[in-house]
């Protein structure tokens, strides 16, 4: 398997969030979640004597992408059609963009748990509108034009990644700067993210590349990763029994985790495009990319490089908070609420993450916990002014969590506030030490890691609630004792 080169280009098909189609006033819905052919228009439906006029927010939302994916704007952009008959395309063809399309030349930066980070080439990204849906049912097929005319990116790389994990890294971070634009929610679970592997191997002393084979639909990035892993070891196999790799359009059956063969690959040719006759040649003036360009949001590189520079996180840290728009929302919250940067960032990975694992919340969702940002900021701040320790304070967040009180709360209704009382720990110590000889004599013995049991037995009898530092210094201070006495 050494031996052979892995090459992947990656085409992501990104709805645009917006209220209307990409050619006409038809509302754009849910199309999981409307009845169906319920958000239609003669557009939607191909109609015949029916004219295309161009979504402005979505070409804005487009040229949005391609700034944030380094792209060049070209002064003018031309829709075509594209020429293929299907049930999901009404009129015989769909509006696309060809030789002039939005955006072009553009990298996106990964990171890789083995390595430096590597750039990937975007080649072009250009406008489009989505097609039907189809369901296929016993006897027949059915289509929901509901999607049908809703604008469309698709977002072309270069055949510059070299495995499953670097096209995965690559789908995050695309996905992620889609979402932190606003323009797109990531759902691939409702068709609004898909995407499509291009997947061949080469040998390292091949001149040229070799056959390709297109995975079509890849609506989760598991799947992709996956089916890109099978389709690499299914080309191997081929070339090294002798056989030969035919370019061929590739499904992947998610329950069988195996690809299946659609078709045989048609040519670029066959589309037979040609300039759009209904629609102008748009002209993007340089004024209007400044624009758009002055509505950019602070996106995760950038992020990630201030939360590293100016607030002192590690690498590893501030990329798990800004992965997510909303968990880097929920931390810079916490941050205004008055919490130092770094005991942010430990609270919320170290512990938050755990918690909304376990409940099977997915970080996205952050803002819908009932611990709010202010929530979590209150805890810390009873951690470190000393009124409850830090293991009360794990406690109290896993109730927090559930219940949405705030830690004040909880900790009065409960009695978690922490013990500092010298006499009162005193005591506690001097009980332990009387009840387990044993451990206290192997450790006067010379057996000094014993001292960590020796410390939770005394944090046990305080039941968690006393002060780490009072209840060590008392205990160190007890074991000397009788250590001199002997």
């Amino acid at each position: 398997m050494s031996e052979w080169i892995t090459i992947i280009g990656l085409e992501v098909h990104a709805e645009m969030e917006t209220g209307s189609k990409m050619f006409s006033a038809c509302p754009v819905v849910d199309s999981v979640e409307a009845p169906p052919n319920t958000a239609v228009d003669p557009l939607s439906l191909g109609m015949p004597g029916t004219l295309p006029v161009i979504n402005k927010l979505a070409m804005e939302y487009g040229m949005m992408v391609g700034l944030a994916l380094n792209c060049e704007i070209p002064p003018l952009n031309q829709f075509a059609r594209k020429n293929y008959f299907y049930p999901d395309l009404p009129k015989g063809y769909q509006i696309s963009q060809y030789d002039r399309p939005l955006a072009i030349n553009g990298w996106i930066d990964i990171d890789l748990s083995d390595g430096p980070t590597k750039r990937i080439r975007v080649r072009r990204a250009h406008m489009e509108e989505d097609t039907g849906k189809l369901t296929h049912v016993s006897g027949g097929s059915l289509v929901d034009y509901n999607r049908a005319g809703v604008p469309l990116l698709e977002i072309v790389s270069e055949p510059d990644i070299n495995s499953a994990e670097e096209a995965e890294a690559y789908a995050r971070k695309l996905r992620a700067i889609l979402r932190y634009l606003g323009v797109n929610s990531g759902d691939m679970s409702k068709g609004v993210l898909r995407f499509e592997a291009n997947v061949s191997v080469m040998r390292p002393d091949d001149a040229d590349y070799r056959t390709r084979t297109e995975i079509k639909n890849l609506n989760s990035i598991r799947s992709m990763y996956r089916a890109i892993q099978y389709e690499v070891n299914r080309q191997i196999k081929l070339y090294e029994s002798g056989d030969t790799v035919r370019q061929a359009t590739l499904g992947w059956d998610e329950n069988a985790q195996k690809i299946i063969i659609q078709r045989y690959k048609e040519r670029p040719d066959e589309y037979r495009y040609f300039p759009e006759p209904d629609l102008p040649v748009v002209v993007v003036s340089r004024e209007w990319v400044d624009e758009v360009r002055a509505r950019l949001p602070e996106l995760p590189d950038a992020k990630k490089q201030r939360f590293v520079e100016e607030l002192g996180l590690n690498d590893y840290d501030a990329g798990v908070l800004v992965a997510e728009r909303a968990v880097a929302n929920y931390y810079e919250a916490v941050l205004t609420a008055g919490i130092e940067a770094k005991a942010a960032a430990n609270w919320i990975i170290s512990n938050l993450f755990g918690l909304m694992n376990k409940a099977s919340v997915d970080r996205e969702a952050i803002a819908d916990i009932p611990a709010t940002p202010q929530k979590l900021a209150g805890l810390i701040k009873l951690v470190n002014d000393g009124t409850i320790n830090q293991n009360i304070g794990v406690k109290v967040l896993e109730m927090m969590f559930e219940s949405g009180q705030d830690a004040q709360t909880i900790v009065d209704e409960k009695g978690l506030a922490q013990v500092s009382d010298t006499s009162l720990i005193a005591k506690a110590v001097a009980q332990v030490i009387k009840d387990n000889d044993g451990l206290v004599q192997r450790y006067l013995e010379g057996q000094d890691k014993l001292f960590g049991a020796l410390m939770g037995k005394a944090m046990g009898a305080l039941k968690g609630k006393g002060n780490p530092q009072v209840v060590r210094e008392q205990l160190t201070e007890q074991l000397n004792a009788l250590r001199n006495d002997s």
